[in-house]
């Protein structure tokens, strides 16, 4: 009986060797992969067996039991973080346990660009392909809300910039930490501010930065339009820049501004009202926010493009038509 039971116990210990030797030789194999690089993801909530399910699915040719083994082995069954990952050809299971534990997500990325509306900012969102989509449906109020974004209008509450997340990411996501931005950013540029500028809040800096934005065609002309809009601000004068009557029009703006536009009465028609927009018409840029809330100290009270992308600044409105007349007749040429 104790000759069985010893020769039992060697069958058993001669099992486990052999099982922990092949383990031992899986662990360190490369992976065969149904192609490289592959793409794949790791669901939200997933126990080891759900994501060794995952795993087959996605073009890993491995038993399931055997990675879920493994991973239990060396204790990152409770470790694995959701996400999307790419692995490349050569993996083996102990890189591949070692990349979904430490959370190695593969990672794309969304530029946001200065000039850019809301509108344009959810079309870009909704056409990424990387992104998971949870503001679909939503209005912008409910949106503001979701984010808890504390704003009766999402106008120019985002800053522009390029942002990296991990594929799969929720396009919320990507709106709170822009949004965040640009708090940080708007916030350090107020504290920075001239003295004397005709805002009462860093939300109406926030609003001469998007017409600055939306009025410069060369980056060094910023400064001085903001100058500009200041100089007319403290004097009393109508802004009277087109960029506020077209985000006005809206959707109705077919790409020609008209004389009978600029005398549509709208809330953002400077040409007929006095004082900044209610919103932002854009998302200003940092150079956009230093030029309004830092403006050089000039007369100007006109400017006109050259044609060029550059501006040509006046003191007077008899120099400004002069500049009209003269760039007017210069593109006609």
């Amino acid at each position: 009986m104790k000759r069985l039971i010893y020769r039992c116990a060697a069958l058993a210990l001669v099992g486990l060797a052999c099982l922990a030797g092949a383990l031992a030789w899986f662990a360190h194999r490369p992976l065969p992969l149904r192609q490289s690089p592959l793409d794949f993801t790791v669901e939200p909530g997933s126990s080891m067996k759900q994501v060794a399910r995952q795993l087959v699915e996605a073009g890993f040719d491995m038993p399931p039991l055997a990675i879920v083994t493994l991973a239990r082995i060396t204790r990152q069954a409770n470790a694995i973080k959701a996400g999307s990952y790419e692995v490349v050809a050569g993996v083996t299971p102990l890189q591949l346990l070692d990349k979904l534990s430490r959370g190695d997500v593969s990672q794309a990325e969304l530029a946001l660009i200065e000039g850019w509306n809301f509108r344009q900012l959810r079309a870009a969102l909704d056409r990424h392909p990387d992104l998971r989509h949870d503001t679909a449906g939503l209005s912008d109020a409910a949106l503001l809300q979701k984010l808890g974004v504390d704003a009766a209008h999402p106008e120019g509450q985002f800053f522009p910039d390029t942002y990296l997340f991990a594929r799969r990411s929720s396009d919320l996501e990507v709106l709170r930490r822009a949004h965040a931005n640009q708090q940080k950013v708007l916030g350090r540029e107020w504290a920075r501010r001239a003295d004397g500028l005709p805002y009462k809040t860093p939300y109406e800096a926030l609003i001469m930065a998007s017409i600055v934005e939306k009025e410069t065609g060369q980056a060094a002309d910023r400064p001085m339009v903001a100058s500009v809009f200041v100089n007319r601000l403290r004097a009393g004068m109508l802004l009277q820049t087109d960029p506020t009557v077209i985000y006005g029009l809206g959707a109705d703006f077919d790409g020609n501004l008209k004389k009978r536009d600029l005398l549509a009465d709208t809330p953002y028609n400077t040409y007929t009202r006095g004082g900044l927009p209610p919103t932002p018409i854009a998302m200003p840029g940092t150079a956009a926010l230093r030029a309004a809330l830092n403006p050089p100290v000039t007369d100007y009270l006109y400017f006109v493009a050259r044609g060029d992308g550059s501006s040509e600044f006046s003191r007077t409105l008899d120099e400004h038509n002069r500049a009209v007349a003269r760039y007017i007749r210069k593109r006609s040429q």
